[in-house]
């Protein structure tokens, strides 16, 4: 595991802290994050970003390779969530999250997490409710009686779980959902839609500073 220096606001003490991590094929930097952090920034949240150990093994080799299955990558995201409640101030809203993959696992983890007093929230980003063209392999067993508050920003026709797909899940009532407008799984619309990725990216981030300020 590998993290980025704390990024915080540039005016006044933030909101919350987020923990943030990546999708299964883009590092902590992709341009998605490199869009959204100073957007979260802006709008008062404080950000740590942290890859999981075969995504650095990626970045230092120049090979790619698959994710390990998910449930191996749990005791990393622990450690990265224990790190930071120990060097944050404990009265600071603490809030954990990811791009699909990653937000996948935060959702896994979170009702542990928050029963023991460590987090306040959930935020995923482009949740991976299915694999694209497989709506019938749902991940969702677990959301349905989640109860950690939680906010999905999610692309109109993400291909791992569209407005009209989502529409019909049994979801706990602790999750909001903010839609992304003509938005795929990387928030980007299609030419003549009035929507832009950036405005779309940024967007999102309001909507998360938004609900970091009401957990």
């Amino acid at each position: 595991m590998i993290a980025l220096p704390t990024e915080l606001p540039a005016d006044g003490e933030p909101i919350a802290h987020l923990l943030l991590t990546h999708g299964a094929s883009q590092p902590m930097n992709s341009p998605f994050f490199e869009t959204l952090v100073p957007a979260l920034l802006r709008d008062g949240v404080a950000v740590t970003r942290f890859e999981f150990s075969y995504m650095v093994a990626i970045r230092e080799s120049g090979k790619r390779r698959p994710p390990p299955r998910i449930e191996k990558l749990f005791p990393e995201f622990l450690a990265a969530v224990d790190q930071l409640r120990g060097e944050i101030d404990p009265e600071l809203k603490m809030v954990i999250g990811g791009k699909s993959m990653g937000g996948r696992i935060a959702s896994m983890l979170a009702d542990e997490l928050i029963a023991d007093g460590k987090i306040s929230g959930l935020v995923c980003l482009g949740y991976p409710f299915h694999p694209p063209k497989k709506p019938e392999n749902l991940r969702t067993a677990h959301l349905v009686g989640l109860r950690t508050p939680a906010l999905f920003a999610q692309g109109d026709r993400d291909p791992f779980g569209t407005r009209e797909d989502v529409a019909g899940y049994p979801l706990s009532s602790a999750i909001q959902v903010h839609w992304v407008g003509d938005g795929d799984h990387d928030f980007g619309p299609r030419g003549k839609s009035g929507f832009t990725r950036k405005g779309n990216i940024e967007a999102a981030a309001t909507a998360i500073a938004e609900f970091c300020g009401s957990v």
